[in-house]
């Protein structure tokens, strides 16, 4: 008899949680296991995608139907966010009779597991550093740090995207013995195809690049602080941050005051993201917190050299520097790092080979071999 799965998201948009998701369940071994990814409201980049390979349900229906469809969705978010006590929410709008159910991201879909009332295997996983990034409390989906510690305990297993997740994990909530760190799968042979259909290079500048959403949380605003400094220091390069988010009038306005269009740009999201990746010098990550980097592991495949600022993720990824440069989690470090990249393009090539030896360790194989064990727990 087949294990049947449920995965918990808030939606499937363009983040590094969601597109995990995404490569999980490419992978599953669908003879053992049934799965469905519940993501509460049915929106997103990677809808199309995971619907390809398992049972997609959502509480809030987004399509545009008729007035009396649209209000009685309408009603249900408020109900699902608002009105009704979370362990209502629960048992009316979440598919049942589940035997493992999995809350995929930190804040609500967590919240909402640990009031499930059921026999079923709970596991939450924990995609960046709530130690740097409590961005659950600051939303108030948690009242603090006691109100997410009771959640968290109230579930079988915590599964963290790195060890220094874990760690952070452990000195802010206690509760080592339901941790443990699975790293995130790279969709190696995928990535590799799609990297393939290279676009053209935007000049002959050196070329940057950043990709993930534009949140306060990536850093973009003191990175182009740092790429207008540089320039007015007579640095030639062309940067490109791939990407949406709540930030793009913000750091649209910065880019036009400072005139600073003919060296960056702001293409938005971009389905094949790899096709620019492959054609860069050099990838950048400003972020102030990062539970692991997927883009940075993917830069690393395809043989981009990466500057990062130093959070948990990267570190780890980078083996404290060996595989890519490090730098202070500054605008100032930001800066230092790279002005040295630009100045010193010999020891960012160095870092290529080393790099991409590291990605085995992140095989979807190895992984799901992983997350399999420890669902059949």
């Amino acid at each position: 008899m087949k294990k049947r799965i449920l995965f918990l998201i808030e939606s499937l948009s363009g983040g590094g949680a969601e597109k995990v998701l995404s490569v999980l369940v490419k992978y599953f071994d669908y003879a053992k296991y049934e799965v469905t990814v519940c993501p509460m409201v049915d929106t997103g980049t990677y809808c199309d995608e995971v619907k390809k390979y398992v049972s997609q349900y959502s509480p809030v229906i987004t399509y545009r139907g008729h007035a009396l469809s649209r209000f009685w969705n309408m009603v249900k978010y408020k109900l699902v966010y608002s009105y009704l006590p979370l362990r209502w929410v629960y048992k009316w709008f979440i598919p049942q009779g589940n035997d493992v159910e999995i809350a995929f991201c930190e804040g609500y879909v967590t919240k909402l597991l640990s009031y499930a009332n059921t026999k079923s295997r709970k596991i939450a996983w924990i995609h960046t550093d709530l130690t740097d990034n409590p961005w659950p409390i600051e939303l108030g989906i948690f009242r603090d740090v006691e109100d997410e510690r009771r959640a968290y305990s109230s579930l079988d297993k915590i599964v963290c995207v790195s060890q220094a997740v874990e760690k952070s994990f452990h000195e802010r909530y206690g509760l080592d013995q339901l941790t443990c760190t699975i790293y995130n799968p790279i969709d190696i042979d995928n990535i590799k195809e799609r990297a393939g259909q290279r676009a053209r290079r935007i000049n002959d500048k050196p070329q940057l690049i950043s990709i993930g959403r534009l949140v306060p949380q990536k850093g973009y605003e003191r990175l182009l602080k740092v790429v207008k400094r540089l320039h007015e220091e007579d640095c030639r390069f062309h940067l490109q941050i791939l990407g949406e988010g709540l930030e793009r009038k913000t750091l649209e306005d910065y880019i036009a005051k400072n005139s600073m269009e003919s060296y960056v740009s702001l293409p938005g999201f971009c389905s094949n993201p790899y096709k620019e990746l492959i054609n860069s010098d050099l990838f950048v990550c400003s972020s102030h917190a990062e539970g692991f980097s997927l883009v940075i592991a993917e830069a690393m495949l395809i043989g981009v050299p990466v500057i990062s600022t130093c959070c948990s993720g990267p570190n780890e990824l980078l083996n404290g520097g060996s595989l890519g440069l490090l730098v202070e989690n500054s605008e100032n470090g930001i800066y230092q790092g790279l002005k040295s990249a630009l100045q010193n393009k010999g020891r960012m090539t160095d870092f290529i080979e080393v790099a991409r030896k590291r990605i085995i360790d992140f095989s979807p194989s190895i992984i799901i071999h992983q997350i399999e064990t420890l669902i059949d727990d």
